[in-house]
């Protein structure tokens, strides 16, 4: 027999992979990365070996020789983690798809099946490569067996070849001996204990001086050094069980089918379909033209003519539903795509007669007459469509109801929704035309335009109805309809009135930290003794720490740590520190804010930010470019900078702020008497925590007690622990395990309820807001104890932050749609977690706040009423 086999350690490969590939899932919530991994290794392998046989071992789950002897001799092996335990059997799926025999014994381990094929193989004449992590395969070497291990180097896989001479190379000893070597060093990957005090080069001198253990063993007055001369002999016994544990049984009674092991075709149908249902777009291309195409491509065809676009539009007017998709980008309408039914998807594109006018024109008659219309990104189309959508109950953004239904994802394109809920496997925008803008790309590749935006309107009219059905079934449905559809018009309307801002104030104020800065360098350099440069962290560390010896040093791979967790604990005592951190604060806000914020001045002199709806997991809005939401208020110099945002000439602003929202929700969703009788009877929440947790009398609390009473109110709801509140409070563990205990002490259902809520999310796998959003919680099922740690702390805060975002949503829809409907003059121009900013006409502001409190304090009905503060000014700081 001629040929080459080439034989994967399946688990072991696996295992690489999953360590080695950042985890991924697909849309069922399944665990795919080793399965991804392995691929990609294996078509690696495949490519460079181009083998005639093929095959892939596995261990069977019940205990072989070699367990039983080492389970006999250590107790126990590490269990494998969960997250990789799930996809093995997908990857044996995976490979019976592709007609790649699985070699499997009862009672032997893959090693063993691996040994006894490659002994037989080479016997009959082929050529054999071994794919395996496992070293202890270097026994099996030989000059027509050559073992592969494959390493993971700065992301890319690389792959060390070892037949007999590199064995011998880089151990010094020969394959058969390296049985011995492991009997001595041992080899912790493998459960192999080898003997105390031995490594790798001194086993290596030992085995190539005397060849074996046992002879080894015979000559132990000779061994050098003493060390290794006493381990062997107080411990030959250990090294005899691990040379046991070590040695490959390649007589086992398995027998591997060449003719099953012929190389075939392994991308089948079977495998394709696997590969789409685990999303991995990357491996598709793989797969020959015999795979299925896209048939969705052979439905397309663009529209120039005045003509044929007037009857796209009567088969539209007769589809009871549609999708559609207006194509634009800056401001610019490159044409419209429809899909009016499940075989036909047109793009009209724009051009001669067929101008922006009509297009929009002809849209909005389609949206306006009753049918249902499915779209994605319907906020990007609205600067055509805004004015004149009056109906938005049939219109429905396929993007938002795949957020609602996974919130983790943090993107929602067009090809990802099709997968998801259309079974489909398209193309999407980077894959047609990379980042190109779309005024590019309808000069350069007009066909590539036209099919994506078909491929929009055909998915979302595809997608839709399946969206719409898991909505109704995870009782999410109302939340979409009645919350975050609304809430798209919503946004559109802030980010087309923007925020004024007063682009001369700014430049002052840069220039006014810029004067602070230099200021701060001066004096660091001053307190250092030289100059450096502060914004290096190893030149910081070198200062801090070797030259100035401040203690609390952590050592990193590249140096001291500098991070604002340990610089925070020395600012109190070390001037220099608290000017280091000083200095990075003033230098962020300069960067970030007073440089920063000047590029997005439009020319109406206004920000026009960006609203996101699809991003956070919780449910709360985010806001790009630029990030409003995250102007720092926790320093006079932070605050400072809301003096630059300013009303319009004439105007003035109301800021309109729920107070501590996200305690109130806590009393209501807790039940907790002693929390609601607090709010009910206008309590300070803080001194009245304070009071109860240090059993102090109300009026006898310090600022301090009422402070650190804060702390623990806020962080219970983020579900802090004793470590984190020792942190912020800069106090002990104990100490502030105890604040902790005895605030449960005093709020016993608000620990009834957050352990509830942890129960609740491993039941079901996801938190739940008042309002039916989940948020999926998987860390919670995770094998490392930081993952789980943090999953408990996502399932205590998601329902109570998840239910304050929802009450805001709530409040700034209605707040919205009044002052639209009720034609006032006055605006929402910005929402900033719990707080709205109001652009109001002087005659309105009474009105304008009548109207705030009504929609937030009403925005929900719970046992703790929701209280505002509100306040007036010419700038956002004097009105906050």
């Amino acid at each position: 027999m001629q040929g080459k086999l080439v034989l994967i350690d399946g688990h072991s490969i696996l295992n690489r992979a999953y360590f080695g590939v950042p985890d991924l899932t697909n849309s069922q919530g399944l665990h795919t990365n080793a399965v991804y991994g392995f691929l990609n290794i294996m078509f690696k392998i495949l490519d460079e070996e181009q083998p005639d046989y093929f095959a892939v071992a596995f261990d069977l789950h019940a205990p072989t020789f070699r367990h039983k002897m080492y389970d006999a001799y250590k107790g126990t092996r590490k269990p494998m983690q969960e997250e990789l335990r799930e996809q093995v059997p997908v990857m044996k799926e995976m490979l019976t798809a592709m007609g790649v025999p699985l070699m499997m014994l009862e009672g032997y381990e893959a090693d063993d099946l691996l040994g006894t094929a490659a002994k037989k193989a080479e016997a009959d004449g082929l050529t054999v490569s071994i794919i395996s992590g496992d070293r202890d395969l270097l026994q099996l070497a030989t000059d027509r067996t050559k073992i592969r291990i494959p390493k993971t180097k700065k992301g890319k896989t690389e792959i060390e070849d070892y037949n007999t001479a590199e064995v011998v190379e880089k151990y010094m000893v020969t394959p058969p001996q390296i049985v011995d070597l492991k009997a001595l060093m041992g080899d912790a990957s493998d459960n192999i204990p080898g003997i105390p005090g031995v490594g790798e080069k001194t086993a290596g001198k030992i085995i190539s001086e005397y060849g074996s253990i046992e002879n080894a063993y015979a000559h132990v007055e000779e061994i050098k050094p003493n060390k290794a001369k006493e381990s062997l002999r107080e411990h030959y016994d250990l090294a005899q069980l691990s040379k046991k544990l070590a040695k490959i049984n390649t007589e086992s009674p398995f027998t591997l089918d060449m003719e099953q092991a012929k190389m075939g075709n392994l991308f089948t149908q079977e495998a394709f379909e696997l590969c789409k249902k685990l999303e991995f777009r990357n491996i598709l291309p793989r797969f020959s033209c015999d795979a299925p195409s896209d048939s969705v491509s052979d439905s397309f065809a663009v529209v120039t003519d005045l003509s044929e676009a007037e009857e796209v539009f009567v088969r539209a007017q007769k589809s009871g539903e549609i999708g559609f998709s207006l194509l634009t980008e800056q401001g610019e309408l490159f044409g419209l795509a429809l899909a009016p039914d499940e075989e036909h998807v047109y793009f009209i594109k724009k051009e001669g007669f067929l101008t922006e006018g009509y297009l929009t024109e002809k849209c909005l008659q389609l949206l306006q007459e009753g049918r249902m219309a499915y779209t994605i990104d319907l906020k990007e189309q609205l600067a055509f469509l805004r004015a004149g959508i009056s109906d938005r109950a049939k219109i429905a953004d396929a993007a938002i109801g795949a957020y609602l239904l996974n919130p983790l994802k943090g993107q929602y394109p067009c090809e990802d929704i099709a997968k998801d809920y259309a079974s489909l496997m398209i193309k999407g925008r980077a894959e047609l035309f990379g980042k190109a803008p779309l005024a590019k790309v309808m000069e350069e590749q007009p066909e590539e335009l036209a099919q994506y935006a078909c491929y929009l309107a055909y998915t979302a009219k595809a997608a839709m109805p399946v969206i719409l059905q898991k909505l109704r079934e995870n009782q999410m449905l109302e939340l979409f309809r009645d919350m975050e559809m609304p809430l798209v018009y919503t946004l559109y309307d802030m980010q087309e009135v923007g925020i004024r801002v007063n682009a001369q104030e700014l430049k002052a104020y840069g220039e006014e930290l810029y004067v602070r800065i230099v200021e701060l360098e001066q004096e660091i350099y001053r307190d250092a003794g030289e100059e450096f440069n502060i914004n290096s962290p190893k030149q910081l560390g070198v200062i801090l720490f070797e030259k100035l010896k401040l203690p609390g040093a952590k050592k990193t791979k590249s140096g001291f740590s500098t991070a604002a967790d340990v610089l925070e604990k020395l600012a109190p005592d070390y001037a220099i520190v608290a000017k280091i951190l000083e200095y990075r604060q003033l230098a962020k806000l300069k960067s970030t804010y007073a440089d920063g914020l000047a590029g997005f001045i439009a020319a109406d002199g206004r920000i026009h930010g960006t609203f996101n709806q699809t991003i956070t997991a919780t449910g709360r809005i985010s806001s790009t470019d630029p990030n409003l939401q995250n102007i720092p208020v926790r320093t006079e110099l932070g605050r400072l900078l809301r003096k630059v945002f300013i009303a319009k000439e004439g105007y003035v602003l109301i800021d309109a702020d729920y107070s501590q929202i996200e305690l109130r929700v806590l009393a209501a969703m807790s039940g907790d008497e002693t929390l609601i009788a607090a709010f009910r009877d206008n309590a300070d929440i803080h001194r009245l925590t304070a009071s109860q947790v240090f059993h102090i009398p109300f009026d006898e609390v310090t600022p301090l007690q009422r402070r650190n009473a804060k702390a623990v109110n806020f962080g219970i709801v983020y579900g802090i622990s004793a470590f984190g509140l020792s942190e912020d409070l800069h106090i002990s563990v104990k100490e502030a395990g105890e604040y902790i205990d005895k605030y449960f002490q005093t709020y016993p259902k608000v620990k009834d309820f957050l352990d509830n809520a942890v129960k609740e999310a491993k039941e079901k796998g996801y938190a739940e807001t008042l309002f039916h959003r989940r948020r999926p919680v998987p860390e919670l099922k995770s094998g490392n104890f930081m993952q789980r740690s943090f999953g408990e702390r996502v399932a205590m805060n998601s329902p109570i932050q998840g239910t304050a975002a929802d009450i805001i949503k709530i409040a700034m829809i209605r707040v919205n749609e009044r002052l639209r409907a009720e034609q006032f003059q006055s605006r929402l121009i910005l929402q900033i977690h719990d707080e709205l900013l109001i652009e109001a006409e002087p005659s309105e502001v009474e009105a304008v706040k009548e109207l705030l409190a009504q929609e937030m304090v009403n925005a929900v009905h719970l046992s703790v009423a929701m209280e505002i503060d509100m306040k007036t000014g010419n700038s956002w700081y004097e009105a906050h």
